[in-house]
């Protein structure tokens, strides 16, 4: 039994033995096959399908389609929002790659079934390229152009548009048709993977509604929102503020490739003008960005990977119930005007920073009458302003070393050269009012002899009745340089685009006798903002500073609230004219006395009950406007004149005569409004 046992076990253990190679040998033979099947699925992909698929995987990439979100708001310096954004439901479509006419047709006669649209903007040229998006249509006008093969694809465009219109094949369009033209061409003019509104107003409920169900049958067709630019507080600030294009404007012609460098698409909507371009790369957030996935030019899936960032916000130094009010003022103040009155333009600007409470200005057309709200004149039209010059002239002649501040009497007279009518000042005509007077009582009766004497004192010529002008052309640059130091005749730098320089008269020895005028203000031009800068030095004793509008850039806010500051604006100082304070007291002196002063002939005595007390500069320059004589009023203040917390400067051009005091009455109703809506005139502290 042993034995029979152990031979029992003996063969099981021969069979389990020979089935092991054969299990080896089976799974070898598997694995072979599978080898077998591997390698002959990559030959087929290889030889048989590799260009196929060589060239699919060629055409398989990645895009990043970006959309623009809402504007940055605005505020005014106490936080009142005054540029807001209103938010509307939009339809837009998102031009695919390679998408033919044809299907973009298809996709407008589709969406007009939905979706109402204006066709009050629809041209001759529309219809025809519409007509022509259907390659019937094509094929059949294109057999009617002679050599079309042979012709550029622009111009076969051209003369197949043409036939169309002269032919009238689309005289008789439906208005569904009319509709789907607009929606084409809206289509047609996008960029590939870049996106355009097809209506933007007035999209109703059930116009969302049946576009939404119906997406998948229109590519590109999408639901979105829209902004317009919104003035919660009425358009007074709206010419400030400055304009957007609209995404059928879209970039400005001036600076596209400015844009286009800074990524840019040319159908995007940027500020334009003023505030709006100013600080269009602080207003315009960042866009919303999407990765698009496509395979032969078709978009198989699109993924978010920002979903963007309104744009900062702005806070201005601007007030904006000062602003409405001082618009109103001048707004009455030129329509009182007649003759040649080309408008009027007022700033009022804290001395101390730069920063500007309000702009307003009138720009009025000579011929018509008619008139238009025009701020931004204060800083891009050129004046010839007048007396206002003249502390900056003493201030020059101090420096100078010409008169003193312990020896500064002459003897105001008429100026005689030889050649030239006589020149004097507007109470000594002839010389029979001839008096003495000291720099700050020439300030008080505005004497045009005190500043022509220091002119010519300036250029080394000593003068005689009738004598020859011999002044060397160099004083023109003497006394240029001079004014330039207080900012008249350069750009002050404010955060405006389009500030003007000013404009200067001919200054060869031929014009010498101009240099005279040139020193009481009568020759060359300069701008509102300039004599509001100008005032401001004279205000606070030397230091220029550059005007302003931004006060600080905050983050977006909530409902209507300002956010965090981001940035906030200093002064800049951008020049120090360093004179003694004895130079300083003439002019301060002066300047009270021209509202205070005692003299018959002091020129501002209309502004003394201003209260607070201000000091002034009145001026008055003989201009020309069409060969007709004309005036230019104007006016420098600084109040309270013990403590200027604000500088107020108003111009009026080509006026008929200077007997309305425009200047003066237009500067008393401006500080009574100052003094109600931005600061307390008990205290001057800030009352809101």
């Amino acid at each position: 039994m042993k034995f029979l046992r152990s031979s029992r076990r003996n063969r099981r253990n021969s069979n389990q033995n020979s089935l092991i190679p054969f299990r080896l040998n089976f799974l070898f033979v598997i694995v072979f096959l599978l080898f077998a099947a591997l390698i002959a699925q990559l030959a087929y992909l290889q030889i048989v399908n590799g260009q196929k698929f060589s060239s699919e995987a060629a055409n398989n990439d990645t895009y990043t389609e970006t959309t623009n979100v809402q504007r940055g708001m605005m505020y005014d310096s106490t936080g009142k929002l005054i540029v807001g954004n209103n938010s509307s439901r939009a339809i837009t479509y998102t031009k695919p790659l390679g998408v033919t006419n044809q299907k973009m047709r298809a996709i407008a006669d589709e969406l007009v079934k939905f979706v109402s649209i204006k066709t009050d903007s629809l041209t001759s040229g529309m219809k025809a390229e519409y007509y022509l998006a259907n390659v019937k249509n094509y094929d059949a006008v294109k057999e009617h152009i002679k050599n079309a093969d042979s012709l550029d694809s622009s111009e076969l465009n051209r003369l197949m548009i043409t036939y169309v219109r002269k032919h009238g094949l689309v005289s008789d369009m439906a208005n569904k048709e009319k509709e789907a033209a607009i929606v084409y061409n809206k289509m047609s003019g996008a960029y590939s993977l870049s996106s355009v509104y097809i209506k933007t107003s007035g999209v109703s409920d059930t116009e969302m509604a049946e576009v939404g169900e119906n997406l998948s049958s229109m590519p590109g067709i999408k639901i979105g929102t829209d902004w317009t630019r919104s003035y919660p507080d009425g358009t007074s600030i709206k010419n400030l503020a400055g304009t957007v294009t609209t995404e059928k404007q879209g970039l400005p012609d001036d600076s596209i490739n400015t844009f286009l460098a800074q990524g840019y698409s040319r159908n995007d909507s940027v500020g334009s003008s003023y505030l709006e371009k100013q600080y269009q790369d602080v207003l315009k957030g960042t866009k919303k960005t999407t990765k698009v996935f496509t395979q032969n030019g078709k978009i198989t899936k699109e993924v978010e990977q920002y979903g963007g960032q309104a744009g900062d916000d702005v806070q201005l130094t601007i007030n904006a119930k000062f602003q409405q009010d001082m618009q109103k003022i001048m707004d009455s103040a030129v329509a009182g005007l007649g003759g040649y009155s080309n408008g009027g333009y007022a700033v009022a600007i804290n001395p101390h920073t730069g920063g500007i409470y309000g702009m307003a200005g009138v720009y009025r057309e000579p011929n018509t009458g008619k008139t238009t709200v025009d701020p931004a004149g204060a800083i891009n039209q050129s004046i010839t302003m007048g007396s206002v010059v003249k502390p900056a002239m003493i201030i020059g002649a101090l420096k100078s070393g010409v008169i003193t501040p312990d020896n500064n009497v002459l003897t105001d007279m008429p100026i005689k050269v030889k050649d030239t009518p006589v020149k004097g000042s507007w109470f000594n005509k002839s010389g029979g009012a001839n008096v003495a007077l000291t720099a700050s009582d020439a300030l008080m009766v505005s004497s045009n002899s005190y500043m022509m004497q220091l002119a010519m004192k300036k250029a080394g010529f000593k003068y005689s009745y009738g004598a020859t002008l011999t002044m060397p052309t160099s004083i023109f640059k003497k006394l240029r340089n001079n004014f330039n130091e207080f900012g008249l005749g350069v750009r002050t730098g404010i955060d405006l685009p389009g500030e003007v320089s000013g404009l200067e008269g001919k200054s060869t020895a031929k014009y010498i006798g101009s240099a005279l005028d040139l020193s009481y203000g009568n020759y060359d031009s300069y701008t509102t903002i300039q004599l509001a800068q100008y005032a401001s030095i004279l205000a606070n004793k030397g230091y220029k500073i550059q005007p302003h509008l931004l006060q600080s850039i905050r983050a977006n806010g909530k409902d209507g609230k300002m956010g965090a500051v981001k940035y906030e604006v200093k002064p800049n100082i951008t020049g120090v004219i360093d004179v003694p304070d004895s130079y300083w007291d003439i002019i301060h002196s002066g300047m009270y006395k021209v509202v205070h002063g005692t003299s018959q002939y002091a020129t501002g005595t209309a502004m003394k009950d201003i209260n607070p007390a201000i000091a002034a500069k009145t001026g008055t320059a003989e201009t020309v406007y069409k060969n007709t004589d004309t005036i230019t009023l104007s006016a420098i203040s600084y109040a309270p004149y013990d403590d200027p917390q604000v500088v107020v400067v108003v111009a009026f051009p080509n006026l008929a005569s200077d007997k309305s005091s425009v200047n003066m009455n237009t500067l008393k109703s401006i500080y009574e409004a100052y003094w109600k809506d931005v600061q307390s005139s008990d205290g001057y502290k800030t009352s809101k």
